[in-house]
């Protein structure tokens, strides 16, 4: 029985926006390396990509933490974007999973990957996604509108008929069975 190897290979928080580009092999499976990560402990995670599934390991506030998704679980591999390049994307639902495959300025050599990846790991090719802007913000319902029945809220206060008399001097009179 044969161990396989793992191929380390590199994808610097730095290089993942710039011109110096990103490249992972989709025949050399499984691959370990580093991806930028916003919320994770120095910006950074360690992947480790294979065939059927894919480990995050990272730390935020010092509680370490390995993530294993089933690569069944992924959208697809889509392509996204750059200033000035072009970036394929293992895309998940939750876009804090979402792992970067290849980060290029040539769009032949994007072309060439892309079908690559989806056919290893079985999934479609999504493609470029344009910004969609966010919806408006729905209002709130108010916290007091609870407190009273809405027929409530619709009446008025009416006037009083007749004002409440006086009499100063005089004594209550109750009546006792």
């Amino acid at each position: 029985m044969g161990h396989q190897t793992a191929i380390e290979a590199s994808a610097s928080p730095s290089t993942l926006g710039s011109s110096s580009p990103v490249r992972l092999d989709p025949h050399s499976l499984p691959l370990r390396f580093e991806a930028h990560d916003n919320r994770a402990d120095g910006s950074v995670r360690r992947v480790e990509l294979h065939r059927e599934r894919v480990v995050l390991h990272r730390a935020i506030r010092g509680m370490r933490m390995a993530i294993n998704v089933r690569v069944s679980d992924f959208m697809g591999v889509a392509l996204r974007g750059l200033d000035d390049g072009k970036m394929l994307v293992l895309k998940h639902r939750d876009p804090s999973l979402s792992i970067p495959l290849l980060v290029s300025s040539d769009v032949e050599e994007i072309e060439m990957a892309w079908p690559m990846w989806s056919e290893i790991f079985a999934l479609p090719q999504l493609p470029e996604e344009k910004p969609i802007e966010p919806a408006q913000r729905r209002r709130r319902r108010n916290a007091i509108r609870e407190r009273r029945p809405r027929f409530l809220m619709r009446r008025r206060v009416g006037a009083l008929l007749n004002e409440a008399g006086s009499y100063k001097g005089e004594y209550e009179i109750i009546a006792r069975d």
